[in-house]
């Protein structure tokens, strides 16, 4: 798989390459869920005969028919009046003011008479006559007024009044005036005006008035009365509104019947067809444009979450396509198991292992990378197994994969042992039982014995197969994109690894120096917030060249004299050198995971092998210094930096016959030193803060190996004092 990886990465740009994963990656999502969001179409034509019975695959608002309704109840309000009290107020007033313009007339010509006009030589009265009386009073009804009284009552009235005495004048008016409050004080319609006018003129009638004043009091009556009750365009409106909204909308449900077979498809039939997009000439495009949303929502996620990956960008391409492939390996399932619900067996989806694809990201990558998997599995979950529930989606189904899937993360987040995979499988299936039972529960349904067991057996087998395939992929996982997981450190950390033992049994010293090496590695690592676990594994593999001449390496020669003394300096540099890439090679012969290759040929970096330099120096004189350097590469990564500085540490430390702590925080800070002089950290990341870190740690576990001992006295001697 890398390898196929690798040729594709020379062929284009890392950044095209990427993009070119999430297209495909994009494209695959949508095929696989294309079948199922895809409305079955029907080949009909209007009156033609139905072949089989047609039901509504979902449910949806019949706009058409819902408007009609609605225009119907709209129709079937009639106009709302408003009565309006005020117009008989008005009207009130307004007759009342022609009595009192009448009263204020004939008040002036009372004074006209009394004071003679002074311009007439006779010095006789000028008496207003009752024409000059009539335009006079006409000229104060008209003045200012909205309304001309004057062209619809008639001069007579006038007259009639004017002449009336002051008494007669008074009664009039407060009957007319009471008239007119009687009868408009009611609702008055326009089609009501004409009957009321005639009442009123009858009770005036009966009254003791002279009949030109009767006649003009029932003109004035006959004038007020106007409508009160008054249509309202706003009101009606409103109301017609309020009908329209009381209509429920219509809808066309799921599984409703639309054609029964051999029926006649009319025009009813054939709109709901088309409104539901089962037409073949007029499909609906909706779910499809829906599921290009639902695609991309998908593949932006993973995007924003790469994009902040701060890994180099070959990673971060092995990592996306690993996830590519679960989420299709998860998806694959699913659809096989959709398509063996056609066997007639209910709630199969229940059975697919939820928790598969969390688990394995879990174990490959990360909690956060396999929480973003679990979500989008559910989603899809939603979509493929949404069998009849209305709608597009099956949220009970997406909850069941959705807590399958956390609940796997979940019991894996401190685990380290492959055991702990079926362990693992075991709790989901308990807690798919859980959710099982809860979605059953809350929807208050009535379920056989026989059906509990189906779900219960659903419920395991989805925790076990989780697991069983977890197990199955994850080894070729593992080799494929070269991951090393927590689960492969274990297995490459036991003893039994044909590596280790070869070590254990040719290089014995090497053997217990990489343990303690590894001891204060992991410590070390662990207080830095990087892998102590990588760091440990690395450091019972960094020596593993040293097996190829074990004896001449100082930790192997035990009472035996050191073949370096016979050589000279630069045959004993190549031995010492050689063992960083001898080792590397006899990784690579293994196939051991490419970080712990790194870790046995950085852990020198490309330090100075000081003893052979100045011993060459001594007998040559003149010696090129990078001849007696070993070839690096220099510490790439936290862990080997901290390796190197723990595996020069402990040589050093152990060559102490009785190392006080002094002595060991005086040798830890001079290795420290030396490398930062050296330039050894240089093309890591490691900082001066996590350097001090590291070496206090390893001063404290340097301090709790070689602690000082009580000496127990001879116990003969004991006996003897004591006797």
């Amino acid at each position: 798989m890398q390898e196929i990886i690798g040729k594709i990465r020379n062929i284009l740009s890392l950044k095209l390459f990427t993009s070119l994963i999430f297209i495909a990656l994009a494209l695959l999502i949508y095929g696989v869920l294309y079948s199922n969001v895809k409305p079955e179409t029907y080949d009909i034509e209007l009156f033609s005969v139905a072949q089989k019975n047609i039901y509504s695959p979902k449910t949806v608002i019949d706009e058409q028919k819902t408007n009609m309704e609605r225009d119907k109840a709209a129709d079937d309000v009639g106009n709302v009046y408003e009565f309006k009290k005020e117009v008989g107020q008005n009207r009130i007033a307004l007759i009342s003011s022609i009595f009192d313009f009448i009263d204020d007339v004939k008040q002036d010509a009372q004074k006209s008479m009394k004071s003679p006009d002074p311009s007439d030589e006779a010095g006789q009265s000028s008496e207003m006559s009752l024409q000059d009386q009539l335009q006079s009073l006409k000229s104060k009804l008209t003045k200012n007024a909205t309304e001309d009284i004057t062209k619809y009552i008639p001069d007579s009235v006038f007259l009639a009044l004017l002449q009336a005495n002051t008494q007669d004048l008074s009664r009039v008016k407060s009957v007319v005036i009471n008239q007119i409050g009687s009868v408009m004080g009611q609702k008055i319609k326009e089609e009501d005006v004409q009957s009321l006018r005639q009442v009123l003129e009858q009770r005036i009638k009966s009254l003791s008035f002279s009949e030109e004043i009767k006649n003009a009091a029932i003109e004035l009556g006959k004038y007020a009365i106007v409508p009160n009750d008054l249509y309202s365009p706003d009101l009606t409106e409103e109301r017609k509104q309020q009908a329209r909204d009381s209509i429920e909308p219509e809808k066309i449900f799921q599984g409703e019947l639309l054609a029964e077979k051999n029926q006649t498809i009319d025009k009813e039939v054939y709109r709901k067809l088309k409104l539901l997009g089962l037409l073949k000439s007029n499909p609906t495009i909706k779910p499809l444009v829906g599921l290009a949303i639902f695609v991309f929502v998908m593949i932006g996620t993973l995007y924003i979450h790469f994009f902040h990956l701060n890994i180099p960008e070959e990673r971060k391409q092995n990592f996306l396509i690993l996830i590519s492939l679960i989420l299709l390996s998860s998806l694959l399932i699913m659809k096989i198991i959709d398509l063996m619900e056609e066997l007639d067996i209910e709630d199969l989806a229940y059975i697919f292992p939820a928790a598969m694809g969390p688990m394995l990201i879990r174990i490959l990558l990360n909690e956060r990378i396999a929480m973003i998997v679990a979500i989008l599995i559910a989603a899809c979950g939603s979509i493929i197994f949404h069998g009849s529930v209305d709608g597009t989606v099956d949220v009970e189904i997406a909850l069941y994969i959705l807590f399958s899937g956390l609940s796997g993360i979940l019991f894996l987040s401190n685990q380290k042992h492959r055991l702990n995979i079926l362990q693992a499988g075991i709790f989901v299936s308990f807690v798919n039982v859980l959710l099982l039972f809860f979605l059953v529960l809350m929807g208050d349904g009535q379920f056989s014995r026989m059906e509990y067991i189906y779900y219960i057996l659903f419920a395991f087998a989805s925790g076990i197969s989780s697991a069983v395939l977890t197990i199955g992929f994850l080894p070729f996982f593992e080799a494929g994109f070269g991951i090393l997981s927590t689960m492969k450190l274990i297995e490459l950390s036991n003893p039994n690894h044909p590596l280790l033992k070869k070590i254990l049994t040719e290089a014995p010293g090497t053997y217990h120096h990489s343990v303690m090496v590894a001891n204060l590695a992991d410590a070390a690592c662990e207080a830095i917030g990087c892998n102590g676990l990588l760091a440990r594994v690395g450091c019972y593999y960094h020596d593993i060249g040293k097996t190829r001449r074990p004896f001449f390496f100082i930790e192997n020669q035990m009472n035996m004299d050191n073949p370096h003394d016979r050589l000279s300096p630069d045959a004993s540099k190549d031995i010492i050198i050689a063992h960083a890439t001898d080792g590397g090679n006899m990784l690579r012969k293994y196939k051991i995971p490419k970080e712990i290759i790194d870790i046995a040929e950085q852990h020198h970096g490309t330090t100075l092998l000081k003893f052979f330099y100045h011993k060459a120096k001594e007998s040559k004189g003149k010696v090129e210094e990078s001849d007696f350097r070993y070839p690096g590469p220099k510490p790439q990564t936290k862990e080997a930096a901290v390796i190197s500085i723990a595996d020069s540490v402990e040589a050093a430390v152990r060559s102490k016959t009785h190392p006080t702590p002094e002595e060991i925080k005086k040798v830890v800070h001079s290795i420290v030193q030396d490398r930062l002089q050296d330039g050894q950290f240089n093309e890591c990341d490691i900082t001066l803060k996590e350097l001090e870190v590291v070496k206090r740690t390893l001063c404290e576990t340097l301090n709790g190996i070689f602690h000082s001992r009580i000496e127990y006295p001879d116990m003969k001697r004991q006996k003897v004092k004591e006797a």
